[in-house]
């Protein structure tokens, strides 16, 4: 791709650059304030070579704009003491945090600009130059998979996203470079890897001609702009960001007038809603799915584990899982447990018999409440990606981004063809955290509809306990079987081969936390002894 750029081309004189600069300026600014007023969320990556002006294009482009509508992220370069200690440690985990993390959480919400000056390519190359992997190309592999997981979802979520690789001769890097190196005011920039660099320029020139034509997505195509010359980068990189902005608003208005959540008639029968919802959700997904997922009508009801068999059973696996989680620790393997099902079906017992096994300092619990403004602002998997714990820990779910496809579906607060993308969505983001060398527990936390009643009547009628109950809970009761339709949807959908599901059965409820203590203990002693 890259020799598609003419880097002999003359640039406009003086005057006519200054007039077509100043038209696409203001008409930038006004778009960045129209995009505020729609929430239109515009992506933009600088990515090039070391020396080609990334730094000095973005300034002149923030310049003009209205900082409170921009938000820029800087990364760091990556950590070759890091990289070098977990390939050490031969764990399956690769880094401290996830691959993409850190530009999920610097991500601005729609309505905002967010600028990414260098970004997850360049670090992705800088994983392969640190390895010391014989073979590191499944790092940089797999680092692309997530980038293209995070560039698809922000598109489908509201944004677009805009990609410029700055480009520029060798000669002109070596004069620039030079020319920052003798200035005392920008000589830190210019390393001793950034000068050695330039012995590898065509090594380097095939690598990233490559990355680009692998990566140049319909829905996130890459802006090639000729660096060498600050009058042509300066007018691409506007004008590709007005024709974006343009085209972004254009479909937001557009989508804001036919937006319509509601499928079905909420007075119709739940079997009738529960069918229509169902016919919105895919026929297959494009990830393995297990041959024998979960299916709601096939799980027991009768399992019972007697109180003389639960207390001796229950100490011993909190005594191992106590002591296999601080072998995780020195190992740095994130656990990620996560619970969903019925309400009261014993979720909150099942995850205070899994802390009780933890040194308190090695977990959190992470509850799902209802999103917030900030949050609702940002792609509905944000709240999660910001939440990961760090690398050796352990994170408990009590609820979770299954929510998508769960209560936004059944209350149809979110449109359908929103909720139906979010399954695949799921399995990306799971997948994404896999990679990263995490360990994903799914439990399905079942009960009948008798046996809920029950215990909603008990919670009732205990005065301790009647803050667990609240009107909503009684409202979802009325929507059970459209519920059903939903998490047999669910099931089928992203209980993928490497994420399955669990189900616990909980109408006894002993029954339930010991086998969700086994399976968790089941899987660490496996990543242990692989």
């Amino acid at each position: 791709m890259l020799e598609r750029i003419d880097l002999s081309e003359k640039p406009l004189d003086k005057e006519e650059y200054k007039a077509q600069r100043k038209e696409l300026t203001r008409r930038l600014v006004s778009l960045q304030q129209e995009a505020v007023k729609t929430g239109c969320g515009l992506v933009v990556l600088f990515e090039g070579w070391d020396g080609a002006g990334k730094g000095s294009r973005l300034s002149d482009l923030l310049y003009n704009l209205d900082a409170r509508a921009t938000k820029v992220y800087v990364p760091k370069d990556v950590d070759k003491q890091e990289v070098h200690h977990f390939e050490k440690l031969n764990s399956g985990v690769r880094a401290y945090d996830p691959f993409i993390k850190e530009y999920w959480d610097n991500l601005g919400q729609k309505g905002q600009i967010t600028f990414y000056d260098q970004g997850w390519y360049a670090k992705a190359n800088q994983r392969i130059m640190h390895s010391k992997l014989k073979d590191p190309t499944p790092l940089f592999n797999d680092a692309l998979i997530a980038a293209h997981d995070f560039e698809e979802q922000l598109v489908d979520n509201g944004y677009v996203v805009v990609k410029f690789f700055l480009h520029v001769s060798k000669k002109s890097i070596e004069t620039r470079l030079k020319k920052m190196a003798e200035d005392p005011a920008t000589a830190w920039r210019v390393t001793k890897h950034k000068l050695e660099a330039l012995d590898y320029y065509d090594e380097a020139y095939d690598r990233f001609d490559k990355l680009l034509q692998n990566s140049n997505y319909a829905f996130a195509p890459w802006t090639l702009v000729n660096a060498e010359s600050r009058s042509i980068a300066n007018l691409t990189i506007l004008q590709t960001m007005v024709d974006a902005l343009s085209v972004s608003i254009t479909r937001k208005k557009t989508e804001d007038r036919i937006t319509q959540t509601q499928v079905s008639d909420p007075n119709a029968p739940a079997a009738e809603r529960a069918e229509i919802q169902h016919s919105f959700a895919p026929l297959a997904s494009r990830f393995e799915i297990e041959h024998k997922h979960p299916v709601l009508s096939e799980i027991r009801h009768d399992l019972v584990c007697p109180e003389e068999e639960y207390r001796p059973r229950l100490k011993a696996l909190q005594s191992e899982i106590f002591d296999l989680q601080n072998l995780m620790y020195q190992k740095r393997i994130p656990v990620l447990v996560m619970y969903e099902g019925w309400d009261a079906a014993g979720k909150g017992g099942a995850i205070k018999r899994l802390a009780q096994s933890l040194d308190a300092r090695s977990y959190s619990i992470i509850p799902s409440p209802k999103p917030s403004a900030d949050e609702l602002a940002h792609p509905h998997l944000w709240r999660y990606w910001t939440r990961m714990p760090k690398a050796g820990h352990v994170g408990i779910f009590d609820r979770s981004w299954y929510g998508r496809v769960l209560v936004e579906r059944v209350e149809e607060i979110t449109k359908a063809e929103d909720w139906a993308r979010g399954y695949d969505e799921i399995n990306e983001f799971e997948r994404d955290l896999q990679l990263w060398g995490a360990i994903l527990i799914k439990f399905w936390v079942n009960v009948s509809s008798e046996e809920q009643l029950n215990r909603f009547k008990a919670r009732m009628e205990n005065p301790d306990k009647q803050w667990k109950i609240t009107d909503e809970d009684w409202r979802n009761r009325e929507k059970f079987e459209i519920y059903e339709s939903a998490i047999d949807d669910m099931f089928r959908l992203t209980s993928t081969t490497n994420a399955p599901w669990h189900v616990l059965e909980s109408d006894d409820k002993l029954c339930a936390r010991v086998k969700s203590l086994e399976i968790i203990r089941d899987a660490m002693k496996e990543r242990l002894d692989g």
